[in-house]
């Protein structure tokens, strides 16, 4: 059964912009509450490869984006308040992916809602998802690995322990 996810994962730039839309605007800004949630190590134990750049990204006083990269992955991790009226924005994008071809799969556990996102062929460019996020107290926290190659992908089971570490640092 298909739940709709408590992050929306990045596909292309539509599905993204539905998410960021769902957020606060942010502007460039250090010391980002995001880039806090998860060490490079913690990130490298999971990816297998070392993670560079998660040292700023753009914040403002209700979310924040901070990200970095391997050498075969994107890393995204957000921070925001869960805005009133935007509950319907995740599953909405996960529509449009849907009807751009891309197989979505979401499980839920507990507080913890994981994706993944394989697009259609035609959109291979924009990547492999695989996003775990935790809504607690109002507050959403999430990881992001997007990668080339579907070979490369993160799976949920791999993923999912990060968020767990996030949900204690919300």
């Amino acid at each position: 059964m298909r739940r709709p996810a408590t992050s929306t994962p990045s596909f292309g730039a539509l599905a993204l912009a539905v998410v960021i839309a769902s957020l606060p605007r942010a502007g460039r800004a250090a010391g980002n509450e995001a880039c806090a949630l998860l060490t490079a190590a913690e990130l490298q134990g999971v990816l297998g490869a070392k993670v560079s750049g998660l040292d700023g990204g753009t914040a403002s006083k209700d979310a924040a984006i901070c990200t970095g990269s391997t050498p075969t992955a994107s890393v995204m991790l957000r921070k925001a308040t869960r805005e009133a009226g935007h509950e319907g924005m995740e599953a909405k994008g996960i529509q449009i992916a849907e009807k751009m071809g891309a197989k979505v799969e979401v499980k839920t556990f507990g507080p913890v809602t994981c994706s993944t996102m394989v697009p259609a062929k035609s959109m291979e460019a924009y990547g492999f998802n695989t996003t775990c996020s935790v809504l607690k107290g109002g507050r959403v926290g999430a990881v992001e690995v997007t990668v080339k190659s579907s070979k490369d992908m993160v799976s949920i089971e791999k993923l999912r322990p990060l968020a767990e570490k996030i949900a204690g640092r919300l």
